[in-house]
């Protein structure tokens, strides 16, 4: 029977040191000592409630990419779907094919943890569900923007798509990565 393996506190991707018994030493985490100051949670109660947040945004996310991608797979299957000049199959490919890969990536925390029940691997199931949920929702955006472009093409010309496309781009780009991380460096996290 292989011996438990201690979850240990702190972000989940911070440094670790290996301790010489086939666990992990983490070094100082300040947000873990604030995290056992201000709430009194254990490293295990803190993992926990990191996958319990984790899973709470990943509900959101996920809802919004599969309906995304159902909306997608049923395009070709329209009356209209001829009509599309060969470049706009091809944006119509390409965000049908990202949005496939998000719905895979923002899923994909769900088998993990299926997989690592009960084998006590919180931290490396919170670390490798993070940049699965990071990853998944970059490719979401630019599926969404994909799907803009396309619109915008069919109802108003090609110009517009572009235009759209790029606003769209922006505009993710902007409350998805611009704003987080002006907040992270004023919190000095960054």
């Amino acid at each position: 029977m292989e011996p438990e393996r201690s979850d240990s506190p702190g972000d989940p991707d911070a440094d670790e040191q290996h301790d010489g018994h086939g666990g992990t030493v983490e070094q100082t985490d300040p947000d873990a000592e604030w995290d056992r100051r201000e709430r009194s949670e254990t490293p295990t109660e803190r993992l926990d409630r990191n996958w319990a947040d984790l899973l709470q945004e990943l509900r959101v996310s996920q809802t919004g990419v599969q309906l995304l991608t159902g909306l997608l797979l049923t395009v070709p299957f329209q009356a209209r779907f001829p009509e599309l000049a060969p470049h706009q199959r091809g944006v119509y490919l390409v965000a049908t094919s990202l949005s496939v890969i998000a719905t895979g990536l923002l899923i994909a925390p769900v088998i993990l943890h299926r997989v690592l029940f009960r084998l006590h691997a919180r931290r490396p199931l919170v670390r490798a569900s993070q940049r699965f949920a990071i990853a998944g929702l970059t490719t979401l955006g630019l599926a969404v923007v994909g799907v803009v472009e396309l619109i915008f093409a069919m109802v108003l010309g090609g110009v517009a798509g572009v235009i759209a496309a790029c606003v769209a781009l922006v505009l993710l780009g902007v409350l998805w990565v611009l704003v987080p991380t002006v907040i992270r460096r004023r919190l000095g996290d960054g």
